[in-house]
């Protein structure tokens, strides 16, 4: 698999931003309910892809296929995968739910092989038992210690098989209309009515809960530009290239949690997080 220079930077910095977008919604996550939180962070990013737009929107080779792929993509991602993932962040922490989020690529695999018709590398399945051992490190615990994983643990990795499918998808509607920043602004767009109908749906829990406004701003900023950068790798290299890179945010988001005092430095946590994500790189490893 011949690594495409500009598409690996983009992917990257795509990572820097996913990661550390997880510690900025944790600490927004404070003073607001992950639906509240979802109704600040998406909205935000949406607004920035409109301004934006007058100087990077280009209609050119539009294609009304794609367009319709990219608001179907944008009901789910990064809507429901904002509200998972926030879910997620205040009931287990950064460091854990960005670690069991890492593992999009394995469904991302497996939606380009039943989509795209890619076939499965053999060592897609020792990835797979390499998440599976990074979880279970991440969810024992000693004699007297609280379990912090449980049912939670399906809160990010529900949001991770979104995210897979999700660049499938994306990848598909781009093979129409190489167009990121149409995909990007479009599922922003459709995703941000989506949180906004959640957080109507929900708003007594949020009544109450002030501040953290700057923190969901921030989230959406770097989500957004994470998204975006993402597609524009998608739209230079192969899923199977992209997504293990993106999956990496949890080494950013671990060292970041660390540092701002977010969490402490749990061996098991960190080990399990190193299992994760060394896993996920064996994807496209040689």
């Amino acid at each position: 698999m011949a690594a495409d220079p500009a598409a690996l930077a983009a992917a990257c910095v795509s990572t820097l931003a996913f990661g550390a977008a997880v510690v900025t919604a944790k600490r927004g996550l404070r003073y607001r309910d992950a639906r509240a939180g979802a109704a600040i962070s998406i909205p935000a990013a949406t607004l920035l892809f409109i301004l934006a737009s007058p100087f990077a929107l280009d209609t050119a080779g539009f294609a009304l296929a794609a367009a319709c792929v990219f608001a179907i993509v944008g009901i789910f991602f990064p809507a429901a995968v904002t509200l998972l993932t926030f879910e997620a962040n205040d009931r287990l922490g950064p460091t854990t739910t960005s670690a069991l989020s890492s593992s999009a690529p394995l469904f991302a695999l497996l939606a380009a092989a039943l989509v795209l018709g890619e076939s499965i590398p053999a060592k897609a399945v020792l990835a797979s038992l390499g998440v599976l051992a990074g979880i279970s490190l991440m969810s024992w615990a000693r004699a007297g210690e609280p379990r912090r994983l449980g049912w939670a643990m399906l809160l990010p990795l529900a949001g991770a098989a979104i995210r897979g499918f999700a660049q499938v998808a994306a990848k598909a509607g781009l093979a129409l209309w190489p167009n990121p920043f149409v995909a990007a602004l479009i599922g922003y767009v459709v995703s941000s009515g989506t949180v906004a109908t959640a957080h109507r749906m929900r708003e007594q829990r949020s009544q109450g809960m002030r501040g953290g406004l700057a923190w969901f701003v921030a989230t959406g900023v770097l989500n957004g530009m994470a998204v975006l950068l993402m597609y524009w790798a998608l739209n230079r290299a192969p899923v199977a290239f992209v997504a293990p890179i993106v999956a990496a945010f949890p080494l950013v988001t671990a060292a970041l949690s660390i540092a701002l005092g977010e969490e402490p430095a749990r061996p098991r946590l960190l080990g399990g997080s190193a299992l994760i994500v060394a896993a996920i790189a064996c994807l496209v490893a040689g």
